[in-house]
């Protein structure tokens, strides 16, 4: 059964600023900004363009995954989107048969980005264990956790 989940939040960081630390520093960002769930992340192949693979470890808060590896599948500069897909493990060996995180840039002023996030996944069961509305709200909270991590973080040459 296919399903797609969307939500929007607003955050005080600038659109290019944003995108550089989701389009580069991804594999590295994670364990830093949730520990609890991601304990480690590593780029397997590509350089965060189209194309990329991610293998991310999850920790206890996590249960039943130990690693998920991501494959970015949509990418956008023009646009500023970004869409990576779960190739192994995470929520396939959950029941799910697709599982894609997106989100779409916006510049709303100098210092301010909407993100519009959607979650897009099919299951071979009528439920799964995952809430509805859970699945984007995760994106939604791990976007807050790197607007929060930037805010703290004096702006330099690179992509933090």
């Amino acid at each position: 059964m296919k399903k797609e989940e969307t939500g929007e939040v607003k955050v005080r960081v600038g659109i290019e600023r944003l995108w550089g630390a989701l389009v580069n520093d991804l594999s590295s960002l994670l364990p830093v900004l949730i520990p609890n769930l991601v304990t480690e992340g590593e780029m397997l192949q590509g350089d965060g363009g189209l194309g990329t693979v991610y293998h991310f470890k999850f920790g206890p808060g996590v249960p039943n995954m130990r690693y998920q590896k991501e494959e970015v599948v949509e990418l956008d500069e023009s646009v500023h989107r970004i869409g990576l897909q779960v190739i192994e493990g995470g929520r396939l060996g959950l029941g799910f048969t697709y599982y894609k995180n997106s989100f779409q840039l916006t510049a709303t002023g100098d210092s301010e980005t909407r993100v519009d996030a959607t979650v897009d996944y099919e299951t071979e069961l009528q439920e799964t264990n995952v809430p509805a509305g859970e699945s984007v709200k995760s994106g939604i909270a791990f976007i807050q956790e790197l607007e929060t991590f930037l805010l703290n973080q004096q702006p330099s040459n690179h992509s933090l």
